[in-house]
C-alpha cells in the first residue's frame, strides 16, 4: 500500500482547473493525487513505468482550500502487466472524500515512448 498527502491550495480548486466554478478541491486533482498513490505503490525497474488505462472514482465530499487530503492505493489484483488498485482519499478528519478503482499497465519506458508520435 502507498500513501500520499497533499494540502489543498487555490491552484487545486475546481475553478482553477476548469472543472467547475467553486473554490473547492477539483475532481481532476483528486484523480491525479489518487493516481500518484498508485504509482508510489508500484516497485518497478528503472526501465519500466506504468500507464493509467481505466479509472472508476466517486468524488464523495467537498474539501476547502487548506484541507489536508491523504490518498491511498492498494493492489487488489495483478494479472501479468495489468495492476488494479483500490484507491481512497480522506481528509484530516477521516472523511472519505473519494474512492474507487484505478487500473494501470506496466510498460517498458523506451518501447512505449518510441510509439508516441513526436516524442524523441
Amino acid at each position: 500500500m502507498a500513501q500520499v498527502t497533499h494540502t489543498v491550495g487555490p491552484e487545486h480548486t475546481a475553478r482553477a482547473v476548469g472543472s467547475g466554478d467553486l473554490e473547492v478541491l477539483g475532481t481532476p486533482v483528486v484523480l491525479a493525487w489518487l493516481e500518484q498513490a498508485t504509482c508510489a505503490a508500484l516497485d518497478l525497474e528503472d526501465s519500466q513505468t506504468s500507464v493509467g488505462t481505466r479509472v472508476e472514482v466517486q468524488h464523495l465530499a467537498a474539501s476547502a482550500v487548506g484541507a489536508t487530503i491523504t490518498t491511498t492505493a492498494s493492489v487488489s489484483h495483478r494479472d501479468g502487466r495489468m495492476v488494479i488498485f483500490e484507491v481512497a482519499a480522506r481528509d484530516q478528519n477521516g472523511v472519505l472524500v473519494a474512492s474507487g478503482q484505478v487500473r494501470r499497465v506496466v510498460v517498458d519506458r523506451q518501447r512505449f515512448l518510441s510509439r508516441v508520435p513526436g516524442v524523441d
